[in-house]
């Protein structure tokens, strides 16, 4: 049965003298007290220290490396206690990309938990989002039209030079590599310099190809496994319209839609690869009105249709500059016709 009491013995963590008491579990629990009096001892000191410490330790050797050694808490025992996370009392910030998950902090265990614990679902198809085998991408490239790239990512949002990536992969005998956005030969991209507090991302071309000619099933094959091997698992094909990624780790069984694998910073909107495209991670979009930007729509342009251009007087003001620049690329054009 589980335990319905937390209970702590001896507790003497700062001014704290050897304090015994039990606190009810699923209950909304408050401690209040005299300044000095422990309150802070009690909950974050003592109770908290050693469930982030059993927190800690849940964790696997990897991740535990970059935490540190947790001290246990200067108290006889604890029982009844689970792994914990606090929510500390923060400053109000006007940042827009604050919410009350990134103020407290909680966001951060958030972001670990639905990267760890979650399972992905298409978001057209609303059905779990599965492993991608060799064959299937192969079937799947080989319904392209027209010319594709097939690209295996080796550097993804990383900051350095990686210059020992590009002189390995070089090695190895492959030409070209897209240096973030662009495509160049590997000894072209050894001689740029690269801005090594800047993230950037490298994948090695592996294969070019054209679905409009017979594609060679076996060369198709052996492209997209060296690709997968390069890239860890993914493969990134580039067509004129953009780049799908496949894995063979996550894909939908119906309709192919694939992504990479799912990390913590994927759930973050203030990293690229997690943020909305459109918003930028904000959560609202800017745009312009066009009522009030042209309230009358029976005026020309001359007769100050455009309203943050024109004053009262259509000559002064702070907007003035856009009427005069206009004035004189429609006098050069000789497209000049209204009478001002």
């Amino acid at each position: 049965m589980a335990q319905e009491f937390i209970t702590i013995y001896g507790a003497k963590v700062h001014n704290l003298k050897n304090i015994s008491l039990k606190i009810p579990k699923n209950k909304l629990v408050v401690i209040t007290g005299l300044s000095g009096s422990g309150k802070s001892s009690l909950a974050f000191d003592t109770i908290f220290a050693e469930g982030q410490r059993r927190y800690v330790e849940s964790l696997s050797a990897y991740a535990r490396q970059f935490l540190g050694v947790m001290q246990k808490p200067d108290v006889d025992e604890i029982t009844g206690i689970s792994p914990a996370i606090s929510i500390d009392q923060k400053s109000v910030t006007r940042n827009p990309r604050s919410t009350v998950g990134t103020i407290t902090e909680i966001y951060d265990y958030l972001r670990l938990l639905f990267a760890r614990a979650g399972i992905p679902y298409c978001p057209t198809c609303n059905v779990e989002i599965k492993r991608q085998t060799i064959s299937q991408i192969a079937d799947e490239l080989s319904k392209l039209k027209g010319e594709f790239m097939i690209f295996g990512p080796l550097i993804r949002g990383k900051k350095g030079e990686h210059r020992g990536v590009l002189k390995e992969a070089q090695e190895r005998g492959f030409t070209k590599v897209r240096l973030d956005t662009e495509v160049l030969a590997i000894e072209e991209a050894l001689d740029r310099v690269i801005d090594a507090k800047k993230t950037h991302t490298i994948e090695i071309m592996v294969d070019r190809m054209n679905g409009d000619e017979e594609i060679d099933r076996v060369r198709l094959v052996d492209s997209v496994e060296m690709a997968l091997r390069m890239g860890k698992g993914t493969v990134i094909v580039n067509q004129k319209k953009g780049d799908t990624i496949f894995s063979e780790n996550f894909a939908c069984p119906k309709c192919g839609f694939s992504m990479a694998e799912i990390q913590p910073r994927t759930f973050s909107f203030n990293s690229p690869y997690g943020a909305c495209s459109a918003c930028s991670g904000l959560g609202t979009e800017m745009d312009a009105d066009q009522d009030l930007i042209i309230p009358n729509k029976n005026l020309s342009v001359a007769e100050g249709a455009i309203r943050p251009w024109m004053s009262a007087s259509h000559r002064v003001g702070r907007q003035g500059y856009f009427w005069y620049v206009l004035k004189a690329r429609s006098a050069r054009g000789k497209v000049w016709r209204a009478q001002y």
